[in-house]
């Protein structure tokens, strides 16, 4: 089966490291290979793009974060950035998470997100994709 056609939805609400980098990993691959991409980023993953984080929070989560950076794998948003660069990938971020944690759009990082829309939003998007919860 070719990817043409192919269409995959994530819902990213963990903040551990691992499922965050993995969110970015299937993201960037898929979107590269020619699979249509939407990824809604909510609940405590939110978090991982506040702008100005440190390191220590970044790769929070998981002692694997230790072995991706030491092999020098892409980090995350790096990949997110990639999927919507080269490929078919829409990533939105979550306004309800977003308002519960005290954060607005400004508080992003660049370059990720291409919008700030709801649950319902992304449902409807998603219809007929293959969805991956995360």
């Amino acid at each position: 089966m070719t990817a043409e056609g192919r269409k995959i939805a994530i819902i990213l609400s963990s903040e551990d490291y691992v499922k965050v980098q993995l969110a970015g990993m299937i993201a960037s691959v898929a979107a590269v290979s020619g699979i249509e991409v939407l990824l809604f980023v909510s609940m405590g993953a939110i978090r991982k793009f506040r702008k100005g984080i440190g390191d220590e929070e970044r790769f929070s989560g998981a002692d694997f974060s230790k072995v991706l950076q030491a092999k020098k794998v892409p980090p995350y948003l790096d990949l997110f950035r990639q999927a919507r660069e080269f490929g078919a990938a829409k990533i939105y971020a979550c306004p309800m998470a977003m308002e519960v944690l005290g954060m607005t759009e400004a508080d992003l990082e660049e370059d990720v997100f291409d919008e700030v829309a709801g649950m319902t939003k992304f449902l409807v998007d998603a219809e007929g994709y293959n969805i991956i919860n995360l």
